[in-house]
């Protein structure tokens, strides 16, 4: 898969170092597999949310932070969408943003 963009992720963990290895981690691992579907993505994160908008939600740190991704599968790209704390993600709309 290819992310994009690796640089949210960067200004994030710098703002929040506690999130920084486990952003790198999830990075590196999501850069190396080929996800083809939602069951995919449950194989490799059982706690990820698959969302009915076809986006993803990852539990970053313990559920500190919140990583919410959208798929495009048969171009094999995730776009992150959004990245904060618990608190701000509880003030969007994931399907939407």
């Amino acid at each position: 898969m290819r992310v994009i963009a690796k640089k949210i992720l960067r200004e994030f963990w710098q703002k929040h170092t506690d999130s920084e290895e486990q952003l790198k981690t999830w990075y590196k691992e999501v850069s190396k597999t080929s996800w083809l579907n939602p069951s995919d993505i449950k194989k490799d994160y059982a706690r990820a949310s698959i969302l009915k908008s076809g986006r993803v939600v990852f539990d970053i740190c313990g559920n500190k932070y919140r990583l919410v991704v959208d798929i495009n599968y048969s171009r094999q790209w995730v776009f992150i969408r959004f990245i904060g704390t618990h608190k701000d993600y509880d003030n969007i709309d994931a399907n939407r943003i």
